[in-house]
């Protein structure tokens, strides 16, 4: 790294850290970014090669210092890129099987059902068909992560400023590769695409303007504390949804392991986009309406396509602009700042964009005529952070083989994420592909942007989108933090789950399989089905059952209490505001409480000794299993 200084942000103390991976919360930033994907052949070579690679791996503090002093001479340029400051970065994640290879033992060898240590141990091509990855984009077809083949032990990534800088590290990896015994099993680039292309994807888009700021490592605005300062509508997300043992919305705890905190689970998705046939489609959707008189007689495709991506190609939004395209680089910081509060149902910009399918933000109804589901907690807590990329050349008929419609193209697509269940999975499950979130009559429908095909509602009419964004490789990894490095490299894992008792305060909800929740106003936020929800502490792991009972398991699974609620109806016990845990059927009807109400900042406990417990903000008990053992 050239041209950074060191320094220390009073208040903001993630930015320091010397034990997240740089690409989780900093994010590398780069215009070349290459994905090593690695198979280990000898587990005592590949240690040797994780001790040799571990002094190269970017710290927080490392990419946060240099992207500080980056932005910092860019505005003193006039907002191009300063050409003194360049740096290579480096970082490490590790599917369940490379975690295993490393540590000589199963590290996750009791995973929950339904949790995120069981999608971890499972993989996405096993998930295939419930994240939508049929047919076309089913595993048979994938480039890597199908389970066929070589197999994934680890994704090394390698982001550079200049391609001379790559080049170079690229070719010392592939060498302690070879020197280690470590096959690559599939080498995946991406790049910026230039010129007027530039920090847009292959469909002509804007792209990563909404990334979620972080507290503890974005300075909040002073004058509205739940929004990171300079950045309108960039809201502060709680640390422990993208990073493991951090505080995470609720207090929510993250039930894994301790050589997992300061860690954060990674999906990698290579996602081909047939540009021509995506916007030939669109084309074609946009005839029907003007034979239909459903449209403006001015529309065109452009005005077409903005409502079903939610943004021009500018990056200004439909909910700002909705009649034309706007674009000033000048205003550019405001792309983020979009409120749907006074377009509920989608008159504007449509409730199937993906925009909105992806952050409902605060316009979120879940059936007509219910209240708005506010962002603060629930919402919050189904963020993702994307690192993502364009790889292959740009869309262009007039240029060469390289840039025709048969030519791969499309997006690499990265997230970090604390739980992979309940993001990542529930985002592109009960979000995107799902056509009744949110639930209308007729249906929504899917994303028609990146979603499996569907019929979507268009201002009462139905327009059927084809699938033009294919999945052609998947992996989930976990990208852990410098200590655990160590210790993998040693051939050894921490032992043990999180200390101490299990704390949750209001609001906070425990799903049950199944149960989705769309219908109503407590707001399970999707439709299809939600995870099992557990707070595990040990000798006591509370657990909201798909039969609609609320149990409390000890260590060896058997039940030491329940609500007595099974064959309700039950989908979701919820801690409310007012300090009581109350079980809802679909309809939110209270099927049984704790009768702890007029008790605000009340605290749940799942507690060591095997009790779970209802607390008041000042700690004296209200409510007990009593269960201790």
């Amino acid at each position: 790294m050239a041209g950074a200084t060191t320094t220390t942000t009073t208040g903001l103390p993630l930015r320091e850290s010397r034990e997240i991976q740089g690409d989780v919360l900093a994010g590398f930033k780069k215009d070349n970014v290459q994905l090593l994907l690695l198979k280990f052949e000898d587990e005592q070579r590949a240690r040797t090669w994780l001790r040799r690679l571990r002094p190269r791996i970017a710290t927080t503090r490392q990419v946060a210092t240099f992207n500080a002093a980056f932005s910092e001479a860019r505005k003193h340029s006039g907002g191009d890129d300063p050409k003194a400051l360049n740096a290579l970065w480096r970082s490490v994640s590790f599917t369940y099987e490379g975690l295993r290879i490393l540590a000589g033992k199963d590290p996750l060898p009791n995973p929950p059902g339904a949790s995120t240590q069981e999608a971890f141990v499972q993989g996405p091509a096993h998930r295939a068909g419930t994240l939508g990855d049929t047919g076309e984009n089913s595993p048979e077809n994938w480039l890597f992560g199908n389970g066929k083949g070589q197999v994934v032990h680890a994704v090394l990534t390698i982001a550079a400023d200049q391609a001379k800088d790559m080049r170079a590290a690229l070719s010392q990896e592939r060498q302690e590769a070879a020197t280690h015994k470590i096959v690559i099993v599939f080498e995946q680039d991406g790049t910026t695409l230039e010129g007027s292309r530039r920090g847009k994807e292959h469909f002509g888009f804007k792209d990563g303007i909404s990334e979620p700021a972080v507290f503890g490592f974005d300075e909040p605005d002073p004058d509205n504390p739940e929004y990171e300062k300079g950045k309108p509508g960039t809201r502060l997300i709680p640390p422990g949804e993208f990073v493991v043992g951090l505080e995470r919305v609720g207090n929510r705890p993250s039930g894994m392991p301790r050589w997992a905190e300061n860690g954060s689970f990674q999906v990698v998705r290579r996602l081909a986009q047939d540009v021509p046939g995506w916007w030939a489609q669109v084309g074609a959707r946009l005839k029907e309406l003007k034979n239909a008189k459903a449209v403006p007689p001015e529309a065109t495709t452009e005005w077409l396509a903005a409502r079903l991506v939610g943004r021009w190609r500018s990056g200004t939004p439909v909910a700002k602009c909705p009649h034309a395209d706007m674009p000033s680089d000048a205003e550019a910081w405001s792309d983020n700042d979009i409120s749907y509060r006074d377009d509920p149902e989608g008159e504007i910009t449509p409730l199937f964009s993906h925009l909105r399918k992806t952050s409902p933000r605060d316009g979120l109804v879940l059936k007509p005529g219910g209240p708005f589901v506010p962002e603060k907690g629930e919402l919050d807590g189904r963020r993702i952070m994307r690192r993502g990329i364009p790889y292959g050349q740009p869309f262009d008929p007039a240029a060469a083989d390289a840039n025709g419609p048969d030519a791969p193209r499309g997006l690499v697509f990265v997230s970090y994420q604390s739980d992979l269940v309940r993001q990542f999975e529930f985002m592109q499950k009960d979000w995107i592909n799902d056509p009744d979130f949110p639930r209308r009559v007729p249906s929504v429908g899917s994303d028609p942007m990146v979603g499996i095909p569907t019929d979507v509602d268009f201002k009462g009419r139905k327009l059927r989108f084809e699938q033009f964004v294919r999945t052609e490789g998947a992996v989930y990894a976990f990208t852990p933090s410098l200590s655990t490095l160590d210790m993998l490299a040693d051939g050894r894992l921490e032992e043990g789950g999180p200390a101490g008792d299990q704390v949750v305060t209001a609001p906070f909800t425990l799903w049950a399989a199944g149960s989705g929740g769309s219908g109503g106003s407590g707001g399970g936020y999707g439709s299809g089905s939600a995870p099992t929800d557990s707070i595990d502490a040990g000798k006591a792991k509370l657990v909201m059952r798909q039969d609609g009972d609320l149990v409390v398991l000890d260590e060896r699974g058997q039940v030491r209490w329940s609500s007595n609620t099974k064959g309700s109806g039950g989908v979701r016990a919820t801690l409310q505001e007012d300090g009581d845990l109350v079980i809802f059927n679909k309809s939110d009807a209270p099927l049984w409480k704790s009768r702890t109400h007029g008790n605000p900042g009340a605290r749940l406990v799942v507690q060591t000794d095997g009790n779970v417990a209802i607390y008041t903000s000042d700690g004296n008990l209200i409510w007990q299993t009593g269960t201790a053992h």
